[in-house]
């Protein structure tokens, strides 16, 4: 589990507000429509657990006002 703080938020979604191309690999599920481009800075990060580009995962927000 990594902790981190939002960058940004785009207010765009699709291949033309991506920095990587799309995958078009069996199996990929997610639809264009549901990927919202988020930018996280990621807080204290463990070297033993690098982050790689182009990898996905599920985030969880926190929200204080």
């Amino acid at each position: 589990v990594f902790q981190g703080k939002v960058d940004s938020i785009s207010g765009g979604s699709g291949t033309a507000f991506s920095l990587l191309p799309t995958q078009n690999a069996t199996g990929n599920w997610v639809k264009i429509a549901q990927r919202v481009p988020v930018k996280i800075r990621v807080l204290d990060p463990d070297s033993k657990f690098p982050l790689r580009i182009g990898t996905s995962g599920n985030v969880r927000l926190k929200i204080a006002k």
